[in-house]
């Protein structure tokens, strides 16, 4: 039987082509389910205390899936700390302090990466454990170390205009610099249950929080200051 006029039969290829981006649109979605899962699970429980069974069940899939995705546990985690890493770096937002006044640029960052800490308890939880690990699933990944070349060119581009404004001192390293501006509101994160039984505090009272913050931007300004 003929077709109405005007009616026409869309190509094969067409065709082919929407099946394979409805295809490539659910496997980042499954993939996507499975990691915010594998996020939970090994935060909760550590490396050695997950299992795939369970990140399979809190994602909603079958367990075949995510060894199709991930292919084993330790990739897995690998692509879960990836995600922390790119989480942590965007949260950052070192592009966009790069050419302001070097002070308030500093001062930004440091807030910037303690607000990381604060809203995503469990990324300590996974770095924590992945050092308990020696660091072996971050050395597999090709795409965390690149993530802070940016970073650090943002600093040593403050530090070196810091120093040409005469606010800054000469000679500071900037690995040692960045290691104290995420350990300094980190460690207060961290670690508020044992401080806070220990002093009787409540350390996480929004003016708590707001004081180490500023108490952390204000000793690496000081810190910096010619």
């Amino acid at each position: 039987m003929d077709k109405p006029a005007g009616e026409s039969t869309p190509p094969v290829e067409e065709s082919q082509n929407k099946k394979v981006r409805r295809r490539r649109a659910g496997s980042s979605k499954s993939q996507e389910t499975i990691l915010k899962a594998a996020i939970d699970e090994f935060a909760g429980k550590g490396f050695d205390g997950a299992r795939v069974d369970e990140i399979a069940l809190r994602a909603g899939v079958q367990k075949n899936l995510i060894y199709y995705y991930f292919e084993s546990k330790d990739k897995l985690f690998v692509a879960v700390l990836e995600r922390v890493y790119e989480t942590i770096r965007k949260r950052q937002k070192d592009l966009t302090i790069r050419n302001m006044d070097p002070v308030e640029g500093m001062r930004k960052l440091v807030l910037f990466t303690g607000r990381v800490w604060l809203q995503h308890p469990e990324f300590l939880s996974l770095l924590s454990s992945e050092n308990l690990l020696g660091g072996r699933h971050v050395r597999e990944s090709a795409l965390v170390p690149h993530l802070y070349n940016p970073l650090l060119e943002t600093i040593n581009t403050l530090l070196d205009r810091g120093v040409e404004l005469g606010v800054f001192r000469d000679g500071v390293d900037v690995l040692d610099l960045y290691v104290s501006i995420t350990a300094l509101p980190a460690y207060y994160f961290d670690h508020q249950h044992t401080l806070g039984a220990i002093f009787d505090t409540k350390l996480m009272t929004p003016a708590r929080i707001k004081r180490r913050l500023e108490h952390s931007a204000d000793m690496i300004i000081r810190y910096l200051k010619a």
